[in-house]
């Protein structure tokens, strides 16, 4: 598929009971939001780009490309995409609407959940298995975070011209894991390349 081929927009017609699933989709993936809702992403891209196509390839990754460079929470990149699900159904006022369902199904079972679990782990703070859970959620939360990774580094799906983005995928990681060489001097590195044309 060309690159002018994914980068029009999409003429879809969304009723009533397809915003219904939308936001039940965004209440369960809430609940999956373990580490962030940006750990959530493969699930999202099945979801809206795979399965619906309610979203291209480069609108999912520029959703969230834009929340992650603007101020303020990541989780802002879910109201981006909502709204473009909404201006792919052909009006802004389906874009707010998409800002709404996916923001409040987003953010409402994990903000309740998360308050009832965080009062209730702070009272049992000694507890074996409230020590247990939290360091087996480690390892969950990154294997999350490397399918994010390899989403948004899949800007072909073809691993032949893909992998420099890999390669520089890895190379980051291990430098913010060995180093104190601060994430944005990497964002800023990142953005030199691309913007070169190397990557």
């Amino acid at each position: 598929m060309s690159a002018d081929v994914v980068s029009q927009p999409l003429q879809i017609a969304l009723a009533w009971h397809d915003w219904l699933d939308l936001f039940v989709h965004y209440l369960v993936i809430s609940l999956m939001s373990v580490g962030g809702t940006i750990a959530t992403t493969a699930e999202m891209h099945r979801y809206l780009v795979e399965q619906h196509g309610w979203l291209t390839q480069t609108q999912f990754n520029d959703s969230i490309a834009i929340a992650q460079a603007a101020p303020g929470p990541n989780v802002l990149f879910v109201a981006l995409m909502g709204w473009n699900v909404g201006l792919n159904a052909g009006s802004y006022a389906a874009a707010v609407l998409g800002v709404v369902v996916t923001m409040v199904g987003a953010l409402l079972p994990s903000s309740v959940l998360m308050l009832l679990a965080a009062n209730w782990g702070h009272r049992n703070r000694e507890l074996r298995l409230v020590r247990a859970f939290k360091q087996g959620m480690a390892p969950l939360v990154i294997a999350m975070l490397v399918s994010t990774g390899i989403i948004l580094g899949s800007a072909n799906g073809n691993f032949a011209t893909d992998w420099p983005l890999y390669a520089v995928s890895v190379a980051a990681a291990l430098v913010i894991w060995r180093t104190r060489i601060h994430l944005l001097w990497l964002l800023a590195a990142g953005a030199l390349l691309g913007a070169l044309g190397w990557l």
